[in-house]
Formats: C-alpha cells, sequence, structure tokens
C-alpha cells in the first residue's frame, strides 16, 4: 500500500480517536479523564503489540525500544496534554491547533533536507494542506465571544477562553512536531515493525504508571465514561500502524505529515455531527484548501504508482 493510501486510513482513524477521546474526555468534573485515556490506549496498544510478537512474529528486543524510547515518549507526552486539553476546549477548536505539527515537519523537513525530488505541483499541494490546517487554527482562536456563543448553542458544553486551553494543544503541537520528524530519521534504522511495538509496549507502561496513580487515588471507572475512550484507543492503535508505514518512506515524509496532520479537519466534521459543534464558512473554507491539497498530492505521485 503506498504512502498515499496509509497517510488517508491514518487520517481516518486518528480523526475517529479524536471524537471518541473528546466523548470520554470532555466531563470537567473528572480531574482524571486523561491519565485514564493514556491507560486505555495503552490496553489496546499492549494488546496489538502481544499479537504482532506472538502472531505474526515481529522481532522486538531492548535496543530497539531503547533506540525508539525519545520518540516514543515524545509522542506519549504530547498526546497526554493533549486529552488534558479535551477538559477545556472544543475539539473543533483544540484538533486543528494540535494538529498544526504537520505544517511545522514539513517546513523543518524542507528547511533541512531542501525540496531534493519535490515537484512544483507537490509543493503547491503541500502548502494549501499547510495553509488549510493552519488556517482552521487561526480562525477558531480569533474567534469573537459572539460567533463562540452561537456555536455552542447546540451544546450541552460551554467553554471559555482562556489561557492554559490554548496552551495546552500548541505545546502538543511542538511535541508532536519534533516526534514525526525524529521518527522519519530513526526509522531509516529500525524496522517499522519492530519500532511499531516498541512505541505499544512503551505505551503500555506509561499506561501501566496511571493505573497505578488512579487506584493510589481510589479513582472509579464506570462503563459510560471508559466505553468511548477504549473505542478513541482501538482508532488509535489502527491510525498508529498505518501512520509508521507512511512516515517511515522517508522521501515522502514532507507530503505524507501534512496529509496526516489534515485528520483534524475530519475531527472537526465529526464534532459538528456528533457533537453539535457549529461551523463558520471560514472553517469550511479551509476545510476545502487542505482537502484540495491533499487530492493533489495523490495525484501527482500516482495513486496507483510504485510508492
Amino acid at each position: 500500500m503506498s504512502w498515499f493510501w496509509l497517510s488517508l486510513v491514518a487520517l481516518l482513524c486518528w480523526s475517529g480517536s479524536d471524537l471518541f477521546s473528546k466523548i470520554g474526555c470532555r466531563e470537567q468534573s473528572d480531574k482524571t479523564a486523561h491519565l485514564k485515556m493514556v491507560l486505555a490506549v495503552g490496553v489496546v496498544m499492549g494488546i496489538h503489540a502481544a499479537i504482532e510478537v506472538f502472531v505474526q512474529g515481529v522481532q522486538i528486543d531492548l535496543h530497539t525500544i531503547w533506540v525508539y524510547l525519545p520518540v516514543s515518549l515524545l509522542y506519549i507526552f504530547s498526546m497526554m496534554l493533549g486529552y488534558l486539553g479535551l477538559r477545556y476546549i472544543e475539539l473543533s477548536v483544540s484538533s486543528p491547533i494540535c494538529n498544526s505539527s504537520g505544517a511545522l515537519v514539513a517546513i523543518l523537513t524542507l528547511a533541512t533536507a531542501g525540496l531534493g525530488s519535490i515537484s512544483a505541483l507537490q509543493l503547491g499541494a503541500t502548502a494549501l494542506v499547510c495553509v488549510g490546517v493552519v488556517g482552521l487554527g487561526f480562525v477558531d482562536m480569533h474567534e469573537d465571544d459572539e460567533a463562540r456563543a452561537a456555536r455552542q448553542s447546540l451544546s450541552n458544553y460551554k467553554y471559555a477562553k482562556s489561557l492554559v486551553a490554548l496552551l495546552l494543544p500548541v505545546l502538543y503541537c511542538v511535541l508532536d512536531a519534533a516526534g514525526t520528524f525524529a521518527d522519519s530519521l530513526v526509522l531509516e534504522t529500525l524496522n517499522e515493525d519492530s519500532a511499531n511495538v516498541a512505541y505499544e509496549l512503551t505505551f503500555l507502561a506509561a499506561g501501566a504508571v496511571c493505573l497505578v496513580i488512579l487506584l493510589a487515588r481510589k479513582e472509579k471507572f464506570t462503563l459510560p465514561q471508559e466505553g468511548p475512550k477504549y473505542i478513541g484507543a482501538c482508532f488509535e492503535t489502527a491510525g498508529q500502524l498505518a501512520y509508521i508505514y507512511a512516515i517511515a518512506d522517508s522521501k515522502h515524509v514532507a507530503l505524507s505529515a501534512p496529509i496526516i496532520s489534515g485528520y483534524c479537519l475530519a475531527s472537526v466534521i465529526w464534532g459538528r455531527i456528533f457533537l453539535k459543534e457549529k461551523l463558520s464558512w471560514k472553517h469550511y473554507a479551509m476545510i476545502a484548501l487542505a482537502v484540495a491539497g491533499i487530492i493533489l498530492l495523490g495525484l501527482s505521485d500516482g495513486l496507483t504508482g510504485d510508492v
């Protein structure tokens, strides 16, 4: 499967993860929802890692886990901050800000490696995706209070602007961009399957730490609150599997990263449909730009080619 189709699979799965993670973490009364979300993802990823090792025969050792550890930690810490932010901010605001990381990766890659074999069409398409993603976050961040109140009128959850609410997804963006860029370099020396298992086992360890903290706090677990978290964790794990193969194609990392970061656009749509988060024409304009860029990226490299 090409880098383009893998990127689209990651986009769809991670947007689903966004939706269910938001449902599982949005209760402001649950101060440990982000830790429970990390636990859920750790459990699902641990199960998948076991299948990969004992059924699929993927090789894993301490050296691989150690080499991939910095990348794993960057992703895990960024995701924990993202889950925490979901308590304070709407999905349609948080997701675009978080996933501007793809634009940062593209810029960082081009700055360090140059244009290389990227064509003018591909460069323009990448720019469209980046403008769409960053622009969507800009629209949300600069929305006035009246427009925000109107958008939230159909929702049962009300959020006010705050520095913490905006800072958390921004920190996610920076850490995730660093992880993605490091990932593309580390995967040049590691097997993709082994690296993915190393990441999943590290996430399992992080989940175990969260479980200890939750048990020490005598936190309660209920199916209505935990169910969406585990559905989101399943989407997260499937998206991660597609992502790691897409990003392993280092020749196209400056193209695949913006596509994958576009999953925030789908998240905004899911937020409108399922969470009743109203969108303005400006939101839809930014979504249209990014979707056009994604289509052009696929066509420019040949959807049925050997990439």
